[in-house]
């Protein structure tokens, strides 16, 4: 068996080696936090940048109809070519939203992951809980902790305003916008195009809804935290 040489650092022992546990553990925790802040920053950055792609595209497409339906008093191919505009948005509008989607299932993922930093970091120094305002709970309630600080939030108010309802009701726009321009070149009057669409955008948004909120409260059901909120920190 071969020796060491001599002055070769050894694994830690005796009292350094209890000491030096709780610095790697902290170090490696912190390391993972940081991974987490950077794969989080970096989906929402590349979801705004979509969002915003899509903004664009629908405004160009608006204003090319607008020019062309000047250009052939809105006769002709311009309902051909209407349909196929608004088919095209569409498409971009409906992978946009799901790509939304899936980041704010991410962001609860990466919200989660992070309160379990926190509850470690406790674990290691109780003392430091105190001074931390997101939470440390891995829970339904810890996650609405780390979202808004400062005492409650209403749902509404908290799903209304999220980047997802916002893709949702301007692909409701555009998927109605098609659904009229499809029964206005079908040969349906104004009234028939105007009712048609807005029922189909509004059938889209509904379902867009319920399909966003089942894929939520799948996974909150499915789920088992680490560190769940005691009943009496609830109120």
């Amino acid at each position: 068996m071969s020796e060491a040489p001599p002055g070769a650092a050894g694994p830690p022992v005796g009292d350094g080696a209890a000491e030096a546990v709780p610095a790697v553990r902290a170090q490696l925790l912190a390391t993972e936090h940081w991974g987490l802040l950077a794969a989080r920053s970096t989906a929402q950055s590349e979801v705004l940048t979509r969002i915003g792609m899509l903004l664009t595209l629908v405004s160009a497409g608006l204003v090319s109809l607008a020019l062309v339906g000047q250009a052939t008093r809105f006769r002709g191919d311009f309902p051909a070519f209407a349909v196929t505009v608004l088919a095209l948005v569409t498409v971009v509008g409906v992978l946009t939203q799901i790509r939304v989607q899936n980041v704010a299932l991410e962001d609860l993922m990466y919200v989660l992951a992070m309160n379990r930093m926190r509850a470690a970091y406790v674990d290691l120094d109780p003392g430091v809980a105190r001074y931390f305002l997101a939470s440390q709970h891995d829970d339904q309630a810890g996650v609405a902790r780390t979202y808004y600080f400062l005492g409650r939030r209403s749902a509404f108010s908290q799903v209304a305003g999220s980047s997802m309802i916002f893709t949702m009701v301007v692909d409701g726009g555009l998927v109605g916008l098609l659904a009229a321009s499809i029964a206005s070149a079908s040969g349906g009057g104004m009234p028939i195009a105007v009712t048609t669409g807005g029922i189909v955008g509004f059938l889209y948004l509904a379902l867009s809804v319920v399909m966003g909120g089942r894929s939520y409260f799948r996974i909150m059901r499915t789920y088992r935290p680490l560190n769940p909120t005691a009943p009496e920190r609830l109120d």
